[in-house]
């Protein structure tokens, strides 16, 4: 396997749920630009939520970028919800009824967690299809330099960048977020991926942890930390099609948590970006040997976004849910025609996770000569 001599380019893998498939599409398209016995171009890898999965799958084989690719492309591609948390409806049932009653119970037998789905199964699927003792190998072959899984904290409201990496890295402690250096497992990533009241919240290291998307005020922060003087951004921000909803109107619960997971899972990227570009323009404006003193650098970044409504496509799907969601999703006012995204987040399905594959691989070819530029391809590559 080969490696490529190159800046230190990171990976920034956002959350969101089921559209993480959407991720594999570009990176699938990236891979392509690539000969087949090609480490990862991407020394730093950073995710959350579904980003977080991704990323660490990635990491694992490091070594050779297609292979992680082609295997990640081959899970979203054979995804099922039930793979992902119970769908069944006795499961369903039996879960929200052991909720609905815990008030009764003593507190001992009421310490458990508490949400709307039980998302044992994705636990399951992470340690059958991630090798996670990979990373330190791949770390120390100097194929990846670092990986992190961002979670949130329940205990102190932080942002908690969880990194395995090389050696030299040192650990940051900055307003409202900060690191913690360990060898990298499921429960990281389980923690990264608890979606407020969805899924019940994750202990690691004494404190627990949900999505880390909710605290995440600087996603650009942590591949920063870790060395990176460029970020490849793939996030998930769905365009919606307001031709569909013409009237305006008072928007109900399920169209208000839609949007409240829109807002957790991509606002803060895009604003994020827009700073960093300010700080890259006002450091133009500086001497050079002024800059040292400020202990700021330049730091380039590409995002790349789904050039396709996402919400639209999750309707196409709608039918392929298991019945116990869509009648528990009912419950709360979304149907096949409601104006709401979290059918989009929820939609663990082949069909509709293939989709989203195409849609990424079709965005990342479209982009090809910015991808070109961006990761500094050797021209014999090109």
């Amino acid at each position: 396997m080969t490696k490529i001599n190159q800046k230190k380019i990171a990976l920034l893998l956002t959350g969101g749920g089921a559209r993480g498939a959407y991720q594999v599409g570009v990176l699938k398209a990236i891979a392509s630009f690539y000969p087949r016995n090609q480490g990862i171009p991407f020394p730093i890898l950073c995710g959350t939520s579904a980003g977080a999965m991704n990323t660490t799958a990635l990491g694992c084989y490091a070594s050779c970028f297609h292979l992680g690719v082609k295997k990640l492309d081959w899970i979203w591609r054979n995804m099922h919800t039930n793979q992902i948390y119970r769908s069944d409806m006795l499961h369903v049932s039996r879960y929200m009824f052991n909720n609905l009653t815990k008030w009764m119970r003593s507190d001992l037998n009421s310490n458990r967690p508490t949400s709307l789905l039980d998302n044992q199964p994705l636990r399951q699927l992470l340690n059958k299809m991630i090798p996670y003792p990979r990373l330190e190998r791949n770390i120390a072959a100097g194929y990846l330099h670092a990986l992190s899984v961002t979670a949130s904290s329940y205990q102190n409201g932080d942002s908690i960048s969880f990194f395995q990496g090389h050696p030299d890295i040192e650990d940051w402690n900055r307003s409202k977020r900060s690191s913690l250096r360990g060898l990298l497992h499921c429960e990281h990533l389980m923690a990264s991926a608890a979606i407020p009241l969805l899924f019940p919240a994750i202990e690691v290291r004494q404190d627990y942890y949900g999505d880390g998307s909710i605290h995440q005020l600087a996603p650009l922060s942590t591949p920063i930390h870790l060395g990176a003087e460029k970020v490849l951004c793939i996030g998930l921000e769905s365009l919606h099609d307001k031709q569909s909803h013409p009237q305006l109107r008072h928007p109900n619960a399920s169209t208000i948590a839609g949007h409240l997971l829109d807002s957790i899972f991509s606002d803060t990227l895009t604003s994020d970006i827009e700073r960093t570009t300010r700080i890259n323009d006002t450091l133009d404006l500086i001497p050079a040997d002024a800059r040292a003193t400020l202990q700021l650098k330049k730091i380039e970044t590409l995002l790349i976004n789904p050039t396709i409504d996402i919400d639209h496509l999750a309707i196409k799907h709608y039918h392929k849910m298991p019945a116990a969601i869509r009648l528990l999703l009912k419950s709360i006012g979304i149907s096949k025609n409601t104006d709401s995204s979290l059918v989009s987040y929820l939609l663990f399905e082949k069909e509709f996770c293939t989709d989203l594959i195409d849609a990424g691989y079709q965005d990342g070819l479209a982009k090809k000569s910015q991808l070109l530029d961006f990761l500094e391809l050797p021209s014999a590559v090109k």
